[in-house]
């Protein structure tokens, strides 16, 4: 199939651009800045810019592709609101791709969002879901908890540099799962009729509490966390205070999700009868314990490298790149 990836460039879109073009799938990538793309056409994709905020842009990218999976979000970076491309953006995609006559459009929502409508993200995302279910397209939606991959910044590296871990209320267990795990579920529903018009939850092997997985970061890397607690009260007033700002609204929306996280009720689901409608294996998706096993054990041996060099008295350029290992 020929298929459109939005929002190739993040975490989760890049993984599935790798997978569509690793299954022999054609794939086109719809980007903002091509400069931060040069890597997906090295991997054999196709670069068209354009931008969800600008419908113009969105017909040409569309022409002679079979199918669209949605992976792009806001970045609390961006100068454009996070209902301006998760919502305004969405529906400009969503409308384009019917007018364009392509059937098959792959979502990827938030587990829960519906339980959530004052919190401006996971409402963002459940009124999507809505949106698209009446477009009359041939829709998937995929329900995720949480990326492995964002867990090396929030814990991995500040345990290893000895830097502060903040922990905000209760702590939420998260089935998080592999970005690339993910991103098997998104490709195989192309190729499934029993998913076409559903919507599944898509998370991993078990939930994980804050400090369960700081346990495990510190056993791998022989560290002991430092740990600062936020309170909600905190998290409600710096929420409020960048409200007031317009560079603050991304900010403020993903600190009110925050609060959501912080509230105790865990974010899993059962996935029996996912794997089975999609027809992947359990045992091939990725845990937890093996992702941070193989995180920790590159860089505990560039240590060591990094050691055994300084003690030959030989200067090292640069630092330890924990940030490039995932």
């Amino acid at each position: 199939m020929k298929l459109l990836v939005v929002g190739a460039t993040g975490t989760l879109g890049r993984q599935v651009a790798r997978q569509a073009l690793d299954e022999d799938h054609e794939v086109r990538c719809l980007v903002r800045n091509p400069n931060k793309a040069i890597f997906l056409k090295e991997w054999g994709a196709e670069i068209v810019k354009g931008d969800l905020c600008d419908p113009s842009t969105l017909a040409p990218a569309l022409e002679g592709v079979d199918a669209v999976i949605d992976a792009a979000t806001a970045r609390v970076t961006d100068n454009l609101r996070a209902r301006d491309v998760d919502w305004v953006g969405k529906v400009n995609l969503i409308q384009a791709t019917k007018a364009a006559g392509v059937d098959r459009y792959i979502f990827f929502s938030v587990l829960n969002a519906d339980k959530y409508p004052e919190v401006p993200l996971m409402d963002i995302k459940r009124c999507t879901e809505i949106f698209l279910a009446e477009s009359g397209l041939n829709y998937t939606v995929l329900q995720l908890a949480g990326f492995m991959q964002g867990l090396i910044s929030q814990y991995a590296i500040p345990i290893l540099e000895d830097q502060v871990v903040w922990v905000s209320g209760e702590s939420t267990p998260i089935a998080y799962m592999n970005t690339q795990d993910i991103a098997k579920f998104a490709v195989r529903a192309l190729s499934v009729p029993e998913t076409e018009k559903k919507t599944f939850p898509v998370v991993g092997t078990k939930a994980w509490g804050a400090y369960e997985i700081m346990n495990l970061c510190e056993n791998l890397s022989g560290k002991n966390t430092r740990i600062s607690r936020v309170s909600l009260v905190v998290l409600g007033l710096l929420r409020r205070l960048t409200r007031f700002c317009e560079w603050g609204q991304n900010t403020a929306d993903r600190l009110m999700f925050a609060e959501v996280l912080a509230s105790g009720k865990p974010q899993d689901a059962p996935m029996e009868e996912v794997y089975k409608t999609f027809g992947l294996d359990p045992q091939d998706t990725t845990t937890l314990e093996e992702y941070m096993k193989e995180y920790f054990s590159r860089i505990m041996k560039k240590l060591k490298e990094i050691d055994y060099e300084k003690n030959k008295g030989k200067k090292k350029k640069g630092t330890i790149p924990y940030r490039n290992q995932f």
